[in-house]
């Protein structure tokens, strides 16, 4: 029986219950202070109950949002880069106190679970981008958190219900499922790849190239909320089926949703996207060129960089796999790497083409070359934007 690694903290946490411990909550619910969730608070919430964001119990009270935003730990010690908390405006901090149990809703008014509350505090809202994110206010993710409210609550939460995804539930596993199909398989070394994007030939190198290491591979992509201009879920879902029964060894991948919304943190988000995976049962995490990046804010290899300040065995667990930038090698006639090309300086000898020429000549109908994407995933994304 092969073992999988730990989740991060020894624990995979599940902050669900069921039966009769339900349905004494769902009744005392009725008479609790609601707080309605938006998309942002709901992904959170929904890894936080099946023990995507382990070790966590809930969202992050004062004491661990301060931790987390300055030394990218919690008060325990464990590595955790980013913070997860829930916003709320003045006046309905001004109508809680420590102590009192909550019930968070979605905003068509369904339950989804009751926080005991620890800590109502004001966001530091300035601190945290400057530290988080290193970014002007026209990050996307400084945006984020601008447009929430000013204040926090923070506290353990106990699920009742799980959010209603209404796509794609037969890829929608939980960690627990993750690691059970991957011991099923009879894998140990599981390598993670992260997107937000369809897979192109680059991707394809480089998630290939690290099978070549490890027994499996789950592609993971992020569906949550991410920035205007993202090619949508249901689009990049078609690219990624078509190019797994085409162009992939079907018995060795796994393909399952990551419910994250994107916060375009870039370094910190890097460390963010491995100690989840590591979660979900993987023991490699790919770490690409500009991971998480946006725009010109962050180094092009700021996120591979950023693992240097960790004893990666014994703090991070999952072993992260550092990649340089791929394209296609004319000369070589196959895809290659800076370390793997015949001549890094002779740049007329690559085919690379920038995320605004793609979509430029896809708004146009035209396919983007065999050398960048494959020609059944270019007809996915062309017929896609015909109706954009």
């Amino acid at each position: 029986m092969h073992e999988l690694i730990p989740p991060h903290g020894g624990t995979l946490i599940n902050r669900y219950v069921t039966g009769v411990e339900r349905d004494e909550l769902l009744a005392e619910a009725a008479s609790m202070r609601v707080i309605r969730l938006d998309e942002y608070n709901l992904a959170d919430l929904e890894m936080i109950g099946n023990g995507a964001l382990s070790p966590l119990e809930g969202f992050m009270n004062h004491e661990a949002y301060n931790s987390v935003v300055d030394s990218m730990r919690l008060p325990s010690g464990i590595v955790w880069p980013l913070p997860v908390v829930l916003p709320i405006d003045k006046d309905t901090a001004d109508n809680i106190h420590e102590g009192q149990e909550i019930v968070l809703k979605t905003a068509d008014d369904t339950i989804i679970a009751i926080m005991t509350t620890e800590s109502i505090f004001p966001r530091d809202k300035k601190r945290e981008t400057e530290n988080v994110f290193k970014g002007d206010d026209q990050h996307p993710g400084v945006q984020a958190v601008e447009q929430s409210g000013d204040y926090c609550i923070g506290g353990t939460v106990t699920l009742l219900n799980p959010p209603n995804h209404n796509d794609f539930a037969q890829y929608r596993l939980t960690p627990e499922q993750t690691r059970a199909h991957f011991a099923k398989m009879g894998w140990k070394r599981i390598v993670a790849f992260q997107t937000r994007n369809p897979i192109h030939r680059a991707h394809e190198y480089l998630t290939k190239c690290a099978l070549n290491i490890c027994d499996g591979l789950l592609i993971h992509p992020l569906m949550g909320k991410t920035k205007a201009g993202d090619i949508p879920g249901d689009v990049r879902m078609k690219c990624y089926e078509t190019l797994i029964d085409n162009y992939y060894p079907n018995e060795r991948v796994l393909l399952s949703i990551f419910p994250a919304w994107m916060r375009y943190a870039g370094p910190r988000e890097a460390i963010f996207h491995a100690l989840v995976r590591k979660n979900y049962g993987c023991s490699h995490f790919i770490v690409g060129r500009d991971h998480a990046g946006v725009g010109n804010y962050y180094g092009t290899y700021d996120a591979q960089h950023i693992f240097d300040n960790f004893n990666i065995p014994e703090e991070i667990g999952i072993e992260p796999l550092m990649f340089e930038h791929c394209m296609w090698s004319r000369r070589a006639g196959e895809m290659v790497s800076l370390k793997t090309c015949p001549d890094p300086n002779d740049k007329s000898d690559f085919v690379f083409l920038s995320g605004t020429k793609v979509r430029e000549m896809l708004s146009n109908g035209e396919s983007p070359p065999i050398e960048f994407s494959r020609p059944e995933v270019a007809k996915i994304l062309v017929a896609a934007y015909k109706n954009m």
